[in-house]
Protein backbone atom coordinates (compact mmCIF):
# COMPACT_ATOMS: atom_id res chain seq x y z
CA UNK A 1 0.00 0.00 0.00
CA UNK A 2 1.40 3.27 -0.79
CA UNK A 3 2.18 5.66 1.95
CA UNK A 4 -0.06 8.46 2.72
CA UNK A 5 0.87 12.27 1.50
CA UNK A 6 2.05 13.59 5.12
CA UNK A 7 0.16 17.12 4.17
CA UNK A 8 -2.75 14.81 3.53
CA UNK A 9 -2.44 13.64 6.92
CA UNK A 10 -1.57 16.69 8.32
CA UNK A 11 -4.76 18.44 7.15
CA UNK A 12 -6.79 15.57 7.84
CA UNK A 13 -5.45 15.46 11.67
CA UNK A 14 -5.94 19.45 11.63
CA UNK A 15 -9.58 18.90 10.53
CA UNK A 16 -10.94 16.00 13.39
CA UNK A 17 -9.27 18.58 15.96
CA UNK A 18 -10.85 21.62 14.88
CA UNK A 19 -14.75 20.98 15.93
CA UNK A 20 -13.23 19.63 19.20
CA UNK A 21 -12.13 22.74 20.34
CA UNK A 22 -15.32 24.43 19.37
CA UNK A 23 -17.24 22.64 20.99
CA UNK A 24 -15.46 22.70 24.56
CA UNK A 25 -16.39 26.09 25.51
CA UNK A 26 -20.19 25.88 24.31
CA UNK A 27 -20.35 23.27 26.83
CA UNK A 28 -18.62 24.49 29.62
CA UNK A 29 -20.29 27.64 29.24
CA UNK A 30 -23.59 25.60 29.11
CA UNK A 31 -22.42 23.23 32.25
CA UNK A 32 -22.40 26.95 34.12
CA UNK A 33 -25.25 28.84 32.92
CA UNK A 34 -28.02 26.48 33.41
CA UNK A 35 -27.31 25.86 37.49
CA UNK A 36 -26.82 29.26 37.67
CA UNK A 37 -30.31 29.86 36.40
CA UNK A 38 -31.99 26.96 38.48
CA UNK A 39 -30.07 28.75 41.43
CA UNK A 40 -30.96 32.12 40.55
CA UNK A 41 -34.76 31.11 39.93
CA UNK A 42 -34.87 28.91 43.52
CA UNK A 43 -33.29 32.15 44.93
CA UNK A 44 -35.61 34.18 43.76
CA UNK A 45 -38.97 31.93 44.63
CA UNK A 46 -37.46 31.67 48.09
CA UNK A 47 -37.43 35.46 48.56
CA UNK A 48 -40.51 36.49 47.05
CA UNK A 49 -43.08 33.36 48.23
CA UNK A 50 -45.27 34.64 50.00
CA UNK A 51 -44.84 38.17 49.56
CA UNK A 52 -47.26 39.41 47.43
CA UNK A 53 -50.76 39.29 46.74
CA UNK A 54 -51.97 39.84 43.00
CA UNK A 55 -55.06 40.00 41.00
CA UNK A 56 -55.93 40.86 37.30
CA UNK A 57 -59.40 41.75 38.56
CA UNK A 58 -58.70 45.50 38.60
CA UNK A 59 -60.08 48.40 36.77
CA UNK A 60 -59.11 51.81 36.55
CA UNK A 61 -61.77 54.22 38.00
CA UNK A 62 -62.60 57.93 37.59
CA UNK A 63 -65.32 60.16 39.33
CA UNK A 64 -68.82 60.04 37.00
CA UNK A 65 -71.23 62.58 37.18
CA UNK A 66 -73.89 63.17 35.58
CA UNK A 67 -74.83 66.49 34.54
CA UNK A 68 -78.61 67.44 34.70
CA UNK A 69 -79.98 71.08 35.07
CA UNK A 70 -81.19 72.43 38.27
CA UNK A 71 -84.16 74.64 36.14
CA UNK A 72 -86.13 73.20 32.66
CA UNK A 73 -86.80 75.28 29.79
CA UNK A 74 -86.06 74.83 26.14
CA UNK A 75 -82.55 74.06 25.22
CA UNK A 76 -80.87 76.97 22.72
CA UNK A 77 -77.62 76.60 22.81
CA UNK A 78 -75.18 73.36 23.16
CA UNK A 79 -71.42 74.48 23.35
CA UNK A 80 -69.29 70.69 24.24
CA UNK A 81 -68.90 68.09 21.98
CA UNK A 82 -68.32 64.01 22.48
CA UNK A 83 -64.91 63.48 24.22
CA UNK A 84 -64.56 67.37 24.92
CA UNK A 85 -61.94 68.70 27.67
CA UNK A 86 -63.54 70.69 29.68
CA UNK A 87 -61.91 72.51 33.21
CA UNK A 88 -64.73 73.62 35.87
CA UNK A 89 -66.61 76.38 35.39
CA UNK A 90 -66.73 76.20 31.50
CA UNK A 91 -70.04 76.17 30.09
CA UNK A 92 -72.08 73.25 28.79
CA UNK A 93 -75.03 74.89 27.38
CA UNK A 94 -77.68 76.93 27.91
CA UNK A 95 -81.86 76.71 28.87
CA UNK A 96 -84.07 79.75 27.18
CA UNK A 97 -83.82 82.51 29.87
CA UNK A 98 -86.46 84.53 29.05
CA UNK A 99 -89.28 82.91 31.48
CA UNK A 100 -87.00 83.43 34.13
CA UNK A 101 -85.89 86.93 33.27
CA UNK A 102 -89.23 87.74 33.09
CA UNK A 103 -89.91 86.30 36.66
CA UNK A 104 -87.16 88.75 38.21
CA UNK A 105 -89.10 91.71 36.87
CA UNK A 106 -91.88 90.61 38.30
CA UNK A 107 -89.62 90.16 41.61
CA UNK A 108 -88.84 94.30 41.21
CA UNK A 109 -92.25 95.02 40.62
CA UNK A 110 -93.08 93.01 44.26
CA UNK A 111 -90.27 95.12 45.71
CA UNK A 112 -91.77 98.70 44.77
CA UNK A 113 -94.87 96.96 45.74
CA UNK A 114 -93.72 96.49 49.56
CA UNK A 115 -91.35 99.73 49.31
CA UNK A 116 -94.72 101.47 48.52
CA UNK A 117 -96.34 99.74 51.73
CA UNK A 118 -94.08 100.83 54.33
CA UNK A 119 -94.17 104.43 52.78
CA UNK A 120 -97.76 104.24 53.62
CA UNK A 121 -97.65 102.61 56.69
CA UNK A 122 -95.22 105.43 58.06
CA UNK A 123 -97.14 107.79 56.73
CA UNK A 124 -100.22 106.52 58.65
CA UNK A 125 -97.71 106.58 61.82
CA UNK A 126 -97.69 110.16 61.70
CA UNK A 127 -101.00 111.53 60.25
CA UNK A 128 -102.81 108.30 63.29
CA UNK A 129 -101.27 111.29 65.84
CA UNK A 130 -103.49 113.83 64.26
CA UNK A 131 -106.76 112.14 64.28
CA UNK A 132 -105.88 110.68 67.90
CA UNK A 133 -105.44 114.69 69.24
CA UNK A 134 -109.01 114.92 67.17
CA UNK A 135 -110.84 111.98 68.43
CA UNK A 136 -109.72 113.36 71.64
CA UNK A 137 -110.63 117.00 71.72
CA UNK A 138 -114.29 115.48 70.47
CA UNK A 139 -114.67 113.21 73.34
CA UNK A 140 -114.04 116.29 75.49
CA UNK A 141 -116.24 117.97 73.77
CA UNK A 142 -119.03 115.20 74.33
CA UNK A 143 -118.31 114.94 77.90
CA UNK A 144 -118.76 118.30 78.62
CA UNK A 145 -121.96 118.88 76.40
CA UNK A 146 -123.39 115.62 78.20
CA UNK A 147 -122.59 116.94 81.63
CA UNK A 148 -124.46 120.15 80.81
CA UNK A 149 -127.29 118.70 79.47
CA UNK A 150 -127.52 116.31 83.12
CA UNK A 151 -126.95 119.92 84.95
CA UNK A 152 -130.38 121.34 82.79
CA UNK A 153 -131.77 118.19 83.82
CA UNK A 154 -131.60 118.40 87.38
CA UNK A 155 -133.00 121.66 87.44
CA UNK A 156 -136.51 120.57 85.61
CA UNK A 157 -135.11 122.50 82.58
CA UNK A 158 -134.16 119.56 80.08
CA UNK A 159 -135.63 116.21 78.56
CA UNK A 160 -134.56 113.10 78.54
CA UNK A 161 -134.35 112.90 74.84
CA UNK A 162 -131.86 114.71 75.29
CA UNK A 163 -129.97 113.33 77.22
CA UNK A 164 -129.83 110.05 75.59
CA UNK A 165 -128.75 112.31 72.31
CA UNK A 166 -125.72 113.64 74.07
CA UNK A 167 -124.66 110.13 75.12
CA UNK A 168 -124.98 108.79 71.93
CA UNK A 169 -122.39 111.63 70.62
CA UNK A 170 -120.34 111.37 73.64
CA UNK A 171 -119.83 107.22 72.69
CA UNK A 172 -119.58 107.75 69.18
CA UNK A 173 -116.47 109.92 69.60
CA UNK A 174 -114.99 107.95 72.20
CA UNK A 175 -115.52 104.81 69.35
CA UNK A 176 -113.25 107.25 66.78
CA UNK A 177 -110.70 107.51 68.96
CA UNK A 178 -110.25 103.95 70.00
CA UNK A 179 -110.69 103.39 66.28
CA UNK A 180 -107.44 106.08 65.63
CA UNK A 181 -105.42 104.84 68.15
CA UNK A 182 -105.59 100.73 67.06
CA UNK A 183 -104.77 102.59 63.35
CA UNK A 184 -101.78 104.10 65.02
CA UNK A 185 -100.82 100.76 66.87
CA UNK A 186 -100.91 98.57 63.51
CA UNK A 187 -99.11 101.14 61.82
CA UNK A 188 -96.84 101.08 64.50
CA UNK A 189 -96.25 97.26 64.68
CA UNK A 190 -95.31 97.01 61.21
CA UNK A 191 -92.63 99.81 61.55
CA UNK A 192 -91.50 98.20 64.53
CA UNK A 193 -91.08 94.94 62.64
CA UNK A 194 -88.59 96.99 60.57
CA UNK A 195 -86.56 97.70 63.85
CA UNK A 196 -85.88 94.87 65.16
CA UNK A 197 -85.40 92.63 61.96
CA UNK A 198 -83.43 94.88 59.82
CA UNK A 199 -86.38 95.50 56.97
CA UNK A 200 -89.96 95.90 56.44
CA UNK A 201 -91.44 91.85 56.51
CA UNK A 202 -92.98 92.40 53.06
CA UNK A 203 -89.78 94.22 51.61
CA UNK A 204 -87.80 90.91 52.86
CA UNK A 205 -90.11 88.54 51.17
CA UNK A 206 -89.99 90.25 47.89
CA UNK A 207 -86.45 90.86 48.06
CA UNK A 208 -86.07 86.53 48.79
CA UNK A 209 -88.72 86.24 45.92
CA UNK A 210 -86.24 88.28 43.67
CA UNK A 211 -83.11 86.39 44.66
CA UNK A 212 -84.90 83.16 43.69
CA UNK A 213 -85.66 84.22 40.33
CA UNK A 214 -82.22 85.62 39.76
CA UNK A 215 -80.89 82.56 41.12
CA UNK A 216 -83.02 80.38 38.38
CA UNK A 217 -81.94 82.96 35.63
CA UNK A 218 -78.25 82.28 36.38
CA UNK A 219 -78.63 78.36 36.12
CA UNK A 220 -80.01 78.82 32.96
CA UNK A 221 -76.44 78.27 31.99
CA UNK A 222 -75.38 74.94 33.00
CA UNK A 223 -71.05 75.21 34.06
CA UNK A 224 -68.89 72.01 34.28
CA UNK A 225 -68.83 71.44 37.89
CA UNK A 226 -65.19 69.51 37.76
CA UNK A 227 -62.42 69.38 35.29
CA UNK A 228 -62.38 66.11 32.60
CA UNK A 229 -64.31 64.51 29.37
CA UNK A 230 -67.36 65.02 28.12
CA UNK A 231 -68.98 62.05 27.39
CA UNK A 232 -72.97 60.73 26.08
CA UNK A 233 -73.68 64.16 24.78
CA UNK A 234 -75.77 63.08 22.25
CA UNK A 235 -79.03 63.07 24.71
CA UNK A 236 -78.27 66.81 24.53
CA UNK A 237 -79.90 68.70 21.48
CA UNK A 238 -80.84 72.47 20.38
CA UNK A 239 -84.75 72.67 20.83
CA UNK A 240 -85.64 69.73 23.24
CA UNK A 241 -86.73 70.55 26.95
CA UNK A 242 -84.79 70.09 29.47
CA UNK A 243 -86.47 69.00 32.92
CA UNK A 244 -85.03 69.38 36.64
CA UNK A 245 -83.14 66.55 37.70
CA UNK A 246 -83.13 64.23 34.34
CA UNK A 247 -79.42 63.77 33.27
CA UNK A 248 -78.54 65.64 29.76
CA UNK A 249 -74.83 64.20 29.46
CA UNK A 250 -71.66 63.15 31.30
CA UNK A 251 -68.39 64.31 32.65
CA UNK A 252 -65.17 61.72 33.85
CA UNK A 253 -63.70 63.69 35.96
CA UNK A 254 -59.60 63.50 35.56
CA UNK A 255 -59.42 65.36 39.14
CA UNK A 256 -58.55 61.81 40.74
CA UNK A 257 -57.82 58.68 39.49
CA UNK A 258 -57.23 55.32 41.22
CA UNK A 259 -57.69 51.29 40.94
CA UNK A 260 -60.43 49.15 42.27
CA UNK A 261 -58.78 45.73 42.79
CA UNK A 262 -60.90 42.88 43.50
CA UNK A 263 -59.20 40.65 45.81
CA UNK A 264 -59.89 37.40 47.03
CA UNK A 265 -60.82 36.64 50.78
CA UNK A 266 -58.08 34.80 51.32
CA UNK A 267 -55.48 37.59 50.23
CA UNK A 268 -56.84 39.83 53.16
CA UNK A 269 -55.12 38.15 56.14
CA UNK A 270 -51.94 40.43 55.46
CA UNK A 271 -52.89 43.01 53.89
CA UNK A 272 -52.87 46.72 55.33
CA UNK A 273 -53.67 49.61 54.41
CA UNK A 274 -50.65 51.66 52.66
CA UNK A 275 -48.94 48.93 51.63
CA UNK A 276 -47.56 49.57 48.16
CA UNK A 277 -48.58 48.23 45.19
CA UNK A 278 -47.28 48.02 41.63
CA UNK A 279 -49.62 48.32 38.70
CA UNK A 280 -49.45 47.64 35.00
CA UNK A 281 -52.50 47.85 32.28
CA UNK A 282 -53.36 45.85 29.18
CA UNK A 283 -53.76 48.71 27.51
CA UNK A 284 -50.15 50.01 28.00
CA UNK A 285 -47.88 46.89 28.33
CA UNK A 286 -44.42 48.86 29.15
CA UNK A 287 -45.94 51.55 32.00
CA UNK A 288 -45.90 50.47 35.59
CA UNK A 289 -47.42 52.55 37.92
CA UNK A 290 -46.40 52.44 41.86
CA UNK A 291 -49.34 53.31 44.20
CA UNK A 292 -50.71 52.17 47.69
CA UNK A 293 -53.75 50.48 49.33
CA UNK A 294 -55.85 53.25 50.17
CA UNK A 295 -58.73 51.49 51.48
CA UNK A 296 -59.83 47.77 52.23
CA UNK A 297 -64.22 47.34 50.81
CA UNK A 298 -66.66 46.80 54.01
CA UNK A 299 -68.29 44.00 51.70
CA UNK A 300 -68.13 41.65 48.92
CA UNK A 301 -68.93 42.47 45.87
CA UNK A 302 -71.60 39.60 46.05
CA UNK A 303 -73.20 41.20 49.26
CA UNK A 304 -73.50 45.28 47.43
CA UNK A 305 -75.20 43.19 43.95
CA UNK A 306 -78.64 43.83 43.36
CA UNK A 307 -79.41 40.59 43.58
CA UNK A 308 -77.21 39.29 46.25
CA UNK A 309 -76.75 35.55 46.55
CA UNK A 310 -78.98 33.41 48.49
CA UNK A 311 -76.81 30.46 49.90
CA UNK A 312 -80.22 28.73 52.05
CA UNK A 313 -80.50 25.86 49.42
CA UNK A 314 -79.07 22.44 49.40
CA UNK A 315 -77.00 22.87 46.59
CA UNK A 316 -75.00 25.41 47.57
CA UNK A 317 -71.21 25.15 46.71
CA UNK A 318 -68.84 27.71 48.53
CA UNK A 319 -67.46 30.15 46.32
CA UNK A 320 -64.49 31.78 47.00
CA UNK A 321 -65.57 35.84 47.53
CA UNK A 322 -64.16 38.73 46.47
CA UNK A 323 -63.46 42.12 48.48
CA UNK A 324 -62.61 45.45 46.58
CA UNK A 325 -59.63 47.20 47.57
CA UNK A 326 -59.06 50.38 46.79
CA UNK A 327 -55.66 51.31 45.38
CA UNK A 328 -54.42 54.73 45.35
CA UNK A 329 -51.99 56.04 42.17
CA UNK A 330 -48.57 57.67 43.63
CA UNK A 331 -47.44 60.62 40.91
CA UNK A 332 -49.05 61.37 37.52
CA UNK A 333 -49.11 58.12 34.92
CA UNK A 334 -47.15 58.96 31.90
CA UNK A 335 -50.34 57.94 29.87
CA UNK A 336 -53.57 58.94 29.61
CA UNK A 337 -55.88 56.78 32.74
CA UNK A 338 -59.05 56.28 31.10
CA UNK A 339 -61.92 54.83 33.78
CA UNK A 340 -62.36 51.00 33.40
CA UNK A 341 -59.06 49.91 31.58
CA UNK A 342 -58.33 46.74 32.89
CA UNK A 343 -55.26 46.37 35.66
CA UNK A 344 -52.86 44.09 37.08
CA UNK A 345 -52.31 44.81 41.12
CA UNK A 346 -49.59 42.99 43.06
CA UNK A 347 -49.61 44.18 46.68
CA UNK A 348 -46.41 43.60 49.28
CA UNK A 349 -48.09 42.22 51.78
CA UNK A 350 -44.79 41.89 54.22
CA UNK A 351 -45.19 45.77 54.60
CA UNK A 352 -46.60 46.46 58.02
CA UNK A 353 -48.44 49.57 56.45
CA UNK A 354 -51.08 51.58 58.73
CA UNK A 355 -52.86 49.45 60.90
Amino acid sequence: MAERDPQIMADTKAEEEKPEKKRSPVRLIAMLIVPALVIGFGVYWYMTSGRYVSTDNAYVQQDIIEISPEVGGRIVAVLVEENQQVEAGDILFRIDPEPYRIAVQQADADIADAQLALSQAQTAISTSGADISTAQANVELARRNLARERELMNRGFNTQARIDRFTAELNDAQARLNTARAAQQDARAAVGNTRSRGEFPAIAAARAMRDEAQLNLERTVIRAPVSGTISEVERLQIGQMASPGTAVLTIVARDETWIEANFKETDLDRMRIGQTARITFDAYPDLVVQGRVGSIGAGTGAEFSILPAQNATGNWVKVTQRVPVRIEIEGTPARQMITGLSADVRVDIREDGER
